[in-house]
């Protein structure tokens, strides 16, 4: 039997409260994961065999600036959980606070990859006969060619690792499908995403794709920067939930429509599954030296659950290390300037 992951989680923050986190470890302890639960103990509880309590009271998750927060705060729950991951005591990093938090943690003190430029935050999305991945989703504003480029790749490599997809197909997010489409950073990401994927066994650049069609399954791994991701991922939630909505009300507004949505019950409860975030486990925090998994404040102990899952996947996938082989290949991988002395390194 291969040895078991240990998942570091920060139970703080979490919209349920502490309770609710630790219930999730508990499930993901009963399948066989080890947790290193860092939260007020007083709020967690008695924690079953698997799951090793660390009292950590102390939460940055509502900081105005989360990057000054946890350099400023040693003792925050998400502090201590990332530098557990960074020291090697667990295999991964998993948070249900603040997203911002947990990335300025993941990147103080587990550090970016080597020769990534910037990390990248990944989700999940429901896709016909499968699912596809979308990244950059928040963690980076503004980006360069270069970035999307490693985020492509990133991608791919995921993808392959926790989803698996044998053979990724990558597409660039823009306003037309034409190569010359979209800003100068878009169009010079394409050319180059173009020419290295060529050098990747096992990754298609299947090039642009519109906005309509990130959900389509033309593509298992769509790239674009953090600014537009997160619009076209809070703009996606938002139609889901109104679609939903609607759906309820009319299916109430009559004693037909009543017997109809009895009828369609099965059917329409398949569907608010499909797209029910707590199935995917999160957000993915990309390109760091261990894994990071970002749980959904509003989910429950099923939703952060299933984020441990995937971070162990992750872990057994060795996403991190087929990320490096897959930029390595590329030719993506940062270099550290010419003449740099040789004590620098470029993720430090």
């Amino acid at each position: 039997m291969a040895d078991p992951v240990t998942v570091a989680v920060d139970a703080n923050g979490a919209d349920l409260g502490p309770a609710e986190v630790g219930a999730g470890a508990a499930l993901a302890a009963r399948r066989g994961t080890r947790v290193l639960l860092f939260g007020p103990a007083a709020e967690i509880g008695p924690v079953p065999e698997g799951v090793t309590a660390i009292d950590a009271p102390v939460s940055v998750a509502k900081a105005p600036e989360p990057a000054a927060a946890v350099r400023s705060t040693p003792e925050a729950s998400i502090v201590r959980a990332a530098r557990a991951v960074g020291a090697g005591e667990a295999d991964a990093l998993v948070s249900g606070g603040s997203t911002g938090a947990a990335i300025a943690a993941g990147l103080f003190h587990v550090k970016r990859a080597r020769g990534v430029h910037r990390p990248a935050l990944a989700v999940v999305l429901p896709a016909p006969g499968g699912r596809v991945l979308m990244l950059d989703v928040g963690a980076n504003v503004e980006v360069r060619p270069e970035h999307l480029v490693q985020f492509a790749f990133i991608g791919a490599a995921f993808a392959r690792a926790v989803l698996g997809v044998g053979a990724p197909r990558v597409a660039l997010l823009s306003n037309g499908e034409e190569r010359a489409r979209g800003t100068r950073g878009v169009v010079a990401a394409h050319a180059a995403i173009a020419a290295r994927a060529a050098e990747v066994e096992g990754v298609a650049f299947v090039g642009n794709v519109e906005g309509t069609d990130v959900t389509a399954g033309v593509a298992d791994v769509i790239v674009t920067d953090g600014f537009t991701g997160n619009v076209a991922l809070k703009l996606m939630e938002g139609v889901s939930q109104s679609i939903l909505g609607a759906i309820r009300e009319v299916a109430g507004a009559s004693v037909r429509a009543r017997a109809g949505g009895l009828l369609m019950r099965p059917a329409l409860r398949a569907f608010r599954d499909g797209i029910d975030p707590e199935a995917s486990g999160g957000a993915y925090m990309l390109g760091l030296r261990r894994v990071g998994v970002v749980a959904h404040g509003r989910f429950g102990r099923r939703g952060f659950a299933e984020a441990i899952g995937v971070a162990e996947r992750a872990v057994r996938g060795r996403a991190v290390e087929r990320t490096q082989e897959d930029l390595e290949a590329a030719g993506a991988l940062r270099r550290a300037p010419s003449g740099a002395a040789a004590s620098v390194h470029p993720s430090s």
